[in-house]
């Protein structure tokens, strides 16, 4: 019997996807089976081992040379070169992870906690406020701590295109109690919702966005979802900063930071352009502290940005006229 999210009986094309669906959830499984069979430190090993080998030599590469030309445009290119080699490690770790991340838990012993008492104070404070990161490390980990933490909170994803492996991806979460969210659209209603009845949101700030108030990166503008902001101006709350870091072994180190209190004056969209970029300025703070932990394989900067990369990188410009 098709799944809740199976597609819609539509004929011979639907079927086929729906096949191809089915087949990928069964790899999906079973890779996630043997990872668990290799246990925490093989299973992200290999991961890292995979994508250290393979990664450079994808298309992906040149995505992550172009972002740390970007954010680095000083830095050596022996060095870069160096990052780009270890990020890929760690992003091979984290993908492998998933497959175990009931047990990359506080109570665990693989995760140590830095300022657990400010979550603590959210929980017993009775109002929800906006937990925000980055892509940092294996950012999965500090979903763990916010539930270790009692806050009751709504982590947001976005949802897999193969609803057979989301869902498979929701419950491997369900086992230490993450409810995953997927808002649709830029999601600031039903985030809303949410803390409506008294949950906090959780939400990582730096994805690329195409619409939205402009706020700079790196020295470089991007456009930056409002809902963050917004959401702490509306409910007269804080935006909770969390980062994480990966320690030799599979292990982690989470820290609660200082809260981000969103300025309330009559200007709420200079309030809200503010916020956006305390945000953003946390995430690259974080960045700059541990470039190897973060996600450098996603396009965060616009279009134009990479244009005027290649453009002051092309050979000819550089040379000058032959």
């Amino acid at each position: 019997m098709p799944g809740e999210n199976s597609p819609k009986s539509g004929g011979a094309k639907d079927l086929r996807q729906d096949l191809i669906w089915r087949l990928e959830a069964f790899g999906f499984r079973a890779l996630f089976g043997f990872l668990r069979l290799l246990g925490v430190e093989r299973a992200s090993a290999l991961g890292g081992w995979l994508l250290r080998t393979l990664g450079p030599l994808t298309g992906t590469q040149k995505t992550v040379m172009r972002n740390l030309r970007i954010a680095f445009p000083a830095m050596p290119a022996a060095e870069r070169d160096r990052l780009a080699h270890e990020q890929w490690d760690r992003t091979g770790r984290t993908f492998a992870e998933l497959a175990v991340m009931d047990q990359l838990t506080p109570e665990g012993g693989r995760v140590e906690v830095v300022g657990m008492e400010r979550l603590h104070a959210l929980r017993d404070g009775g109002k929800p406020a906006v937990l925000i990161s980055g892509h940092l490390a294996n950012f999965e980990v500090m979903a763990a701590v916010i539930m270790a933490s009692g806050l009751p909170c709504q982590v947001t994803y976005r949802a897999a295109n193969n609803p057979y492996v989301d869902a498979l991806i929701r419950q491997s979460r369900e086992r230490y109690g993450i409810r995953l969210f997927a808002p649709k659209g830029d999601g600031t209603r039903d985030l809303m919702a949410g803390m409506k009845r008294g949950d906090s949101i959780a939400l990582l700030v730096d994805q690329k966005y195409n619409q939205g108030p402009e706020v700079q990166f790196f020295d470089q503008p991007v456009n930056a979802s409002p809902g963050a902001a917004r959401l702490a101006l509306k409910f007269d709350t804080v935006m909770q900063p969390l980062s994480v870091v990966r320690l030799p072994g599979a292990r982690f180190r989470v820290t609660a930071h200082e809260p981000i209190t969103v300025s309330h004056t009559d200007d709420k969209a200079a309030d809200v352009l503010a916020g956006i970029q305390a945000a953003n300025r946390f995430v690259e703070d974080r960045v700059r502290e541990t470039p190897e932990d973060w996600f450098w394989v996603h396009k965060r900067w616009p279009d134009s940005v990479y244009q005027a990369l290649d453009r002051a990188t092309s050979p000819d410009l550089r040379n000058g006229p032959a």
